[in-house]
């Protein structure tokens, strides 16, 4: 998945689509150690698409709380 298509989804979507992923990585580890896959290449894709996800939700996160330019304390 691409990073402009990430950041344009909602915050439900990210949630849905790394818990699509997680699941998806789950079964693709279970499939390598069962010998069925050799998705080696699947499985670093995979890892690096959760963590895209994840820093595109908490980049939204902490520019969520935090305080606006010019308000006072």
């Amino acid at each position: 998945m691409e990073l402009a298509k990430i950041r344009s989804m909602s915050d439900e979507e990210l949630t849905a689509a790394v818990k699509n992923s997680a699941e998806q990585l789950f079964r693709l580890r279970f499939q390598v150690s069962l010998g069925q896959n050799d998705g080696v290449k699947k499985l670093r894709e995979l890892r690096k698409e959760i963590a895209q996800i994840k820093t595109v939700a908490r980049e939204r996160e902490l520019a969520a709380a935090e305080p606006k330019k010019g308000a006072r304390k």
